[in-house]
């Protein structure tokens, strides 16, 4: 019976331990909008599977249809679900239409549909519409009071969500606030958020930023490519990128409102692939970027520069094209996905290409790319994000890769720029990375993490050890020490050995 016990106990520290270890494809902060404005998609049972074939987590749609959430059960695809801005002046006024709702759009398909928030209407701020806006409160209210009566307060978390004109103040940063005309509606949805741990929803779109400034040097900022940067005036920091940019703006909207620990999830981001002769910017190629190198970006866990160290829950604009949506062609034209379930570009999301495996194709090269001496975090991480938005593989350096440790950016983007280059020409400016970058004669493989490269001798010689691996803990930016895999799992192997000398 004691011998029962101890074992019975053990492998429960054994769970609770094997938990902390980071699975190759998940990536629950990688979400995707699943709008319906359209007669051609494909039949729910078939999105399901689409999904299943990638390293989307979460799906967000824009009602409650239950041929989709029904699909969904069993997948483990986290969904938010959203009641209609008509519907919430009959939630806000009356508890037992918020009760309905739910029995009507919850309760028959949870636990086994993974129905993880609900928002209730869709940028309601902007409808003009102050009685709808005083409403909004009372409804969020409402169906939070719904939820708890059957005990999923807290399960199910409830939001509503914003467009970024919702500020007055976004450049530089820093200085981000909400416009004043705003802010007074603003204080009790925040409240709200506050008490309930729900997220603050919005919808940043680098698409449009470029648009009102059609600059090249604007679009490489947008497209995550290497840029000079920008410089928040306030804070000396530099951003490369529109989105971080967007993003800390937010932050600083809810600090200055003394909100600052409400967590943001971007409920909308995308680019079109294509649109009017007088969209500038609407391309496959600029999608691709934009959506590819977002990917990389959230990957790469460094968060944005006032919320390091964690990607911001994103859910992408969008699964499909939506052919009957209004408006000018880019409308009709952010999908990801055709509706026959090809891709419309590849940004490695299926979950195929998230492998740890080498790039096929026999490296010619005489050298290894890595980043030079000197290059600051800021530069390098620009750098990854472009290299692993061209098409890469850089499932090695994410959470249970071969490469992932050391955790820190320089070595990740040695990584991803060797990569790059490999699968390149192999000519100089292929080994630039806005003169961040050299080719190098010495090895930089390490441990179980190979760099291709070489001129072919690389798997066969004696590797040096890479010069980012500086010990068997990676020291994080909050002070924290992280013990390195192996290490962890050689602690595994003796725990094993206790647990069966029982």
């Amino acid at each position: 019976m004691a011998l029962s016990i101890s074992i019975s106990i053990s492998i429960s520290l054994l769970l609770i331990f094997l938990s902390h270890f980071p699975s190759s494809h998940a990536e629950p902060f990688i979400g995707v909008n699943y709008g319906q404005v359209a007669d051609n998609l494909p039949p729910p049972s078939e999105t399901a599977k689409l999904l299943q074939s990638t390293s989307i987590q979460k799906v967000r749609l824009y009602g409650a249809d239950p041929a989709i959430i029904k699909a969904l059960a069993g997948t483990g695809v986290g969904i938010v679900i959203g009641a209609a801005n008509g519907d919430v002046p009959s939630l806000a006024s009356d508890p037992n239409a918020a009760t309905q709702w739910i029995n009507s759009n919850v309760l028959p398909f949870y636990p086994a549909s993974k129905i993880i928030l609900i928002t209730v209407g869709n940028e309601i701020l902007m409808s003009n519409d102050p009685n709808l806006v005083n409403q909004l409160l009372p409804a969020m209210q409402n169906v939070q009071k719904a939820l708890e009566a059957v005990s999923l307060g807290g399960k199910i978390k409830v939001s509503t969500v914003h467009s970024m004109t919702v500020l007055g103040s976004s450049d530089p940063p820093s200085t981000g606030s909400f416009a004043a005309g705003y802010q007074t509606g603003l204080k009790g949805i925040l409240q709200f958020l506050s008490d309930t741990g729900s997220p603050f929803a919005i919808n940043p779109y680098p698409f449009f930023a470029y648009q009102s400034d059609p600059r090249p040097e604007t679009l490489s900022f947008c497209l995550f490519q290497p840029n000079a940067g920008r410089v928040d005036s306030k804070t000396g920091i530099k951003y490369t990128n529109m989105f971080d940019a967007q993003v800390d703006a937010v932050h600083s909207a809810l600090k200055s409102m003394g909100f600052e620990k409400v967590e943001i999830v971007v409920a909308e981001t995308g680019w079109a692939s294509r649109g009017d002769a007088n969209e500038v910017g609407a391309s496959v190629d600029n999608a691709k970027a934009y959506n590819g190198n977002l990917i990389a970006h959230l990957r790469s866990m460094v968060g944005t520069p006032l919320m390091p160290g964690k990607p911001v829950d994103t859910y992408l604009f969008a699964l499909y094209d939506e052919n009957l949506k209004p408006g000018p062609s880019s409308e009709r034209a952010f999908g990801l996905f055709k509706t026959d379930l090809s891709m419309v570009y590849d940004v490695g999301l299926a979950k195929s290409s998230s492998s740890s495996q080498t790039p096929s194709g026999k490296v010619t090269s005489s050298g290894w790319c890595v980043p030079k001496k000197g290059a600051t975090n800021e530069e390098l991480q620009a750098s990854l994000d472009w290299a692993c938005g061209q098409g890469i593989d850089c499932g090695t350096i994410q959470p249970g890769g071969a490469c992932f440790e050391p955790n820190n950016v320089a070595s990740h983007a040695a990584y991803a720029m060797n990569m790059y280059y490999q699968k390149s020409p192999k000519q100089p400016t292929d080994c630039d990375f806005s003169k961040t970058a050299t080719v190098t004669s010495q090895n930089p493989s390490y441990n179980s993490c190979v760099y291709p490269g070489g001129g072919g001798g690389a798997a066969g010689s004696k590797a040096v050890m890479n010069k980012y691996v500086s010990s068997d803990k990676v020291e994080k930016k909050n002070g924290a020490i992280e013990p390195n895999v192996s290490s962890s799992l050689s602690f595994l192997l003796i725990f094993l050995s206790l647990i069966f000398h029982v």
